[in-house]
């Protein structure tokens, strides 16, 4: 058991934010000596929002979270009865090179640093940034497990497959689903998405996703059916077709009450509970190669700071579950 008043213990806001006060590698190189499980990867990008920007902030407030002071080896998770930390060797591997002056060559950057943790056998855990990083990262871990072998579970309030965003540009935070399908390195029967609501899309986008044999649960499904139910069936659903998941989780999926600083806050969603146990059960039932975090945009909330605060609870829960998950195999 770790030493919780021993003399590395230190107050959280002391040190470099590193997430949840875990090792930094500074080069590739470093990462693979660290032999890291996890690699966590800021993805500061927010030129692809359309409504608020502010998301390219998400990865230093993330990492800045919580309360807990270093080690990282003290975290104890409750349910699972273990120190995931001490089962899954976490590295954070910095921030890709993202210039605010281009979309493309932040994208190009967020590719090859997801790759790079790949190669070295780590799964990466991107850090955004809006959710067009999803493009990039998601396909870099396609490229390196195969294309059409990669399932999506995609918690959202939106579908993000749009055609094109404003004045007909093809990247932005509200297509990179269709993105990845048209590319082909995720077919459209290995998406799954959850939570979605409100007013977008419409009727012929659902059409167009239907037609690619897209899975998808509404927020009203979660409500009229229970939330236990539609996280079974989207279990058995990511369990039939791919053989490995990225995991993509939008903020804005959550209530505004327990996320209000995102860029497309949508009423009546999901509960930090929810979706923290959703994220769980999830990562402990299917074969995580990669997921993302995205649409963090801190500004939009006071000193509080709810949302990055449940962002990087995701992120640990994404982490003890694939300990628990090690344990039990």
């Amino acid at each position: 058991m770790p030493d919780l008043r021993g003399p590395d213990r230190q107050p959280a806001f002391l040190g470099i934010p590193t997430y949840i006060h875990s090792p930094l590698a500074l080069s590739q190189e470093e990462l693979a000596e660290m032999q890291a499980d996890v690699a966590v990867i800021g993805a500061p990008v927010d030129m692809g929002v359309v409504n608020r920007p502010g998301a390219r902030f998400g990865p230093r407030a993330i990492r800045q979270a919580g309360y807990s002071g270093a080690p990282n080896d003290t975290f104890y998770h409750m349910e699972y009865e273990l120190y995931p930390t001490q089962e899954v060797k976490v590295v954070d591997f910095g921030d890709a090179n993202c210039p605010p002056s281009s979309l493309e060559l932040s994208h190009e950057a967020v590719r090859m640093k997801t790759m790079q943790a790949l190669q070295t056998g780590a799964i990466p855990l991107v850090l955004g940034g809006d959710h067009s990083i999803t493009l990039p990262a998601a396909t870099a871990v396609a490229q390196h497990h195969g294309y059409g072998r990669v399932g999506m579970i995609h918690f959202d309030a939106h579908a993000d497959t749009g055609e094109s965003g404003y004045g007909g540009v093809l990247i932005a935070h509200g297509s990179p689903m269709r993105r990845l399908l048209e590319s082909g390195a995720i077919p459209g029967r290995n998406f799954i998405q959850i939570g979605l609501r409100g007013y977008w899309p419409d009727r012929p986008l659902f059409e167009w996703m239907k037609q690619q044999g897209m899975r998808w649960h509404l927020m009203a499904e979660i409500v009229d059916r229970g939330f236990e139910a539609v996280l079974e069936d989207a279990i058995s659903e990511a369990l039939d077709g791919p053989e490995v998941i990225y995991l993509s989780v939008d903020i804005d999926v959550l209530d505004p009450a327990f996320a209000p600083a995102t860029g497309t806050p949508e009423p009546g969603g999901m509960t930090s509970a929810q979706l923290l146990k959703a994220v769980r059960t999830i990562v402990s039932s299917v074969e995580l190669v990669g997921a993302d975090i995205v649409e963090v945009a801190p500004h939009y909330e006071g000193p509080a700071a709810i949302t990055a605060e449940v962002a990087s609870r995701i992120g640990l829960e994404i982490i003890s579950a694939l300990a628990n998950r090690r344990r039990s195999n």
